[in-house]
């Protein structure tokens, strides 16, 4: 028996508004729910995207036990190889600063930049970790269907 798959990541910030404003308007993330002053959970594909307010998710609720973190997390997000230098277009247009591109050995591209948060967001291809492309893009991809 084994793990095969990430059902859910998180990032924790100090705005959820403001981040949630983000992940959705900028990465066209969709709203699954929300606790108000607490956390947002979007959808990301067949996965799931958290963001916790990082000082009161350290208080446990009955169900979860407290968790959390401090200073900057890192996520990457799957896109193809292709679409990249559009991603790179629409966070220029939206006011969101590339910090590093890189070509990876395999040929895989990735962009990193940062959310309201300060944490290190990475698009990036499958490509980077020598994966196969088609698996993750079976539809179109979340540029194609957002609106300019």
């Amino acid at each position: 028996m084994k793990i095969e798959h990430l059902l859910e990541t998180c990032l924790y910030v100090g705005d959820l508004d403001r981040a949630e404003r983000f992940y959705r308007e900028v990465l066209g993330l969709e709203l699954h729910s929300k606790q108000r002053g607490r956390h947002v959970f979007l959808r990301c594909g067949p996965q799931m995207f958290l963001l916790f307010d990082a000082e009161v998710t350290r208080s446990p609720l009955a169900e979860q036990p407290e968790h959390g973190c401090r200073g900057q997390g890192h996520v990457a997000f799957a896109v193809p190889n292709g679409a990249i230098q559009e991603w790179k277009n629409r966070l220029k247009r939206r006011g969101v600063e590339i910090e590093h591109e890189c070509i990876w050995p395999g040929g895989g591209l990735s962009i990193y930049f940062r959310d309201p948060s300060g944490n290190s967001i990475e698009l990036a291809s499958p490509k980077i970790w020598n994966l196969a492309e088609e698996p993750f893009f079976e539809r179109l991809s979340p540029l194609e269907e957002l609106q300019p």
